[in-house]
């Protein structure tokens, strides 16, 4: 018989998306694919250079649990030069992508009859990681007139003596948002006074557009950065999605007990993928200022068209590479039979309809919206515009 905790949780819907675009595909059709968040440029060649040394050199071998010193060191110098945050090695823990970082984070702090908050429109992995661990998600609700950001005095109501921790994830998936250093000063005087924990998932954080800054909030002293998990990755910057290196910095008690259920879990990243990863972090970052100026150039071409169809408003985000619309104007309507009641409906419609695939708000846990993925190119993003504004006028 299978346990509880599998009966809790439900497959990815954006990787669930994604396979059934790839299935479409396999068949025949031509799907546009908006529904994964991963960069459509290749992983930049000293990156992969660095991986071909390090198998040639036969570094192929286990390594330390937590990740090689010479990598250890390079998030250390990044973090400090980047986000002006100090660690050491023992505040380090390299592992098999950021996902891997905040399982093994959730594995470590949470249990039965602990709490986390979650600001939806969330990330769809967070509150199965929770109740994967038997702890309870508690969902905060955020809006879009407040770019999504959490409202202080809502979360103050959330919190109990049960709330062991709060989830948040800036430039955000799914909705693009940063959230800036009034707000977070705010979060940052609740969570010391509850003397509770921040996970801080900053995977987007290269991502950022019209001139804005990426503020870590273990950055703003000493007290909360004891507080604070912070979560970062090479997938989103680098485009180093398959290569699975993802990291973890925080309090020292922390990073053992993780490092400790690593070793029995996965033991250590892939030899290869790290030495490729230092390569990354030290070695010249104009591919990543390309990545960014080309997915910026996208994003004001997405927002610009999603706002000439009628039915639907799209805010400008301001990281990431998703935009996330506005379709409730759009709910209620009918496609013959077909009626669209909810954001999952209409996902289904544009799938079939317009070989379009994108991801429901519902699976983010805000309803009413879609997310809509700008990791393709030009061709992709005006090709599959068209078909959906064509798909929504036939709806009455």
């Amino acid at each position: 018989m299978l346990t509880e905790r599998t009966k809790k949780i439900k497959p990815s819907p954006t990787l669930a998306v994604d396979s059934k675009a790839k299935e479409m595909k396999a068949k025949g059709f031509d799907v546009v694919n908006f529904g994964v968040g991963e960069p459509d440029f290749d992983t930049p060649e000293h990156i992969k250079e660095a991986a071909i040394k390090a198998i040639k050199d036969g570094f192929t071998k286990y390594t330390p649990v937590g990740g090689i010193d010479e990598l250890k060191e390079a998030i250390i110098e990044k973090l400090e030069k980047d986000n002006k945050i100090k660690y050491k090695k023992e505040n380090i823990l390299v592992s098999c992508g950021a996902k891997h970082s905040l399982y093994n984070i959730a594995q470590a702090l949470f249990g039965p009859g602990d709490e986390v908050i979650i600001p939806a429109p969330y990330w769809v992995s967070y509150p199965d990681q929770v109740l994967l661990n038997d702890a309870t998600p508690v969902i905060l609700e955020t809006y879009e007139e407040d770019n999504f950001m959490i409202r202080p005095e809502l979360l103050k109501e959330k919190i109990t003596k049960k709330t062991k921790a709060i989830i948040i994830n800036s430039p955000s998936n799914p909705t693009g948002f940063i959230y800036n250093e009034k707000v977070l000063q705010e979060i940052v005087e609740i969570v010391l006074k509850n003397n509770i924990y921040i996970i801080s998932d900053e995977i987007y954080e290269k991502l950022i557009y019209d001139g804005m800054r990426h503020i870590s909030i273990a950055s703003f002293s000493e007290e909360i950065k004891e507080r604070t998990i912070v979560v970062n990755g090479l997938s989103k910057s680098h485009s180093m999605t398959g290569w699975r290196i993802g990291y973890a910095a925080g309090p020292t008690d922390i990073i053992k007990a993780m490092t400790n259920i690593q070793s029995q879990s996965t033991s250590n990243p892939t030899s290869i993928a790290q030495k490729a990863a230092v390569a990354a972090l030290k070695g010249p970052q104009k591919c990543v200022e390309e990545m960014r100026k080309e997915f910026e150039k996208r994003r004001n071409y997405l927002v610009n068209e999603l706002n000439n169809i009628p039915g639907i408003s799209c805010k400008m985000p301001q990281g990431a590479f998703y935009v996330f619309p506005n379709v409730k104007q759009i709910l209620g309507k009918k496609a013959g039979s077909m009626e669209i009641n909810s954001s999952m409906d209409l996902s289904i419609y544009l799938l079939e309809k317009a070989q379009v695939a994108l991801v429901p708000g519902s699976a983010f846990g805000a309803e009413g919206y879609i997310r809509i993925s700008y990791a393709t190119s030009m061709e992709n993003l005006s090709k599959g515009i068209e078909r959906i504004r064509n798909a929504l006028e036939g709806l009455q």
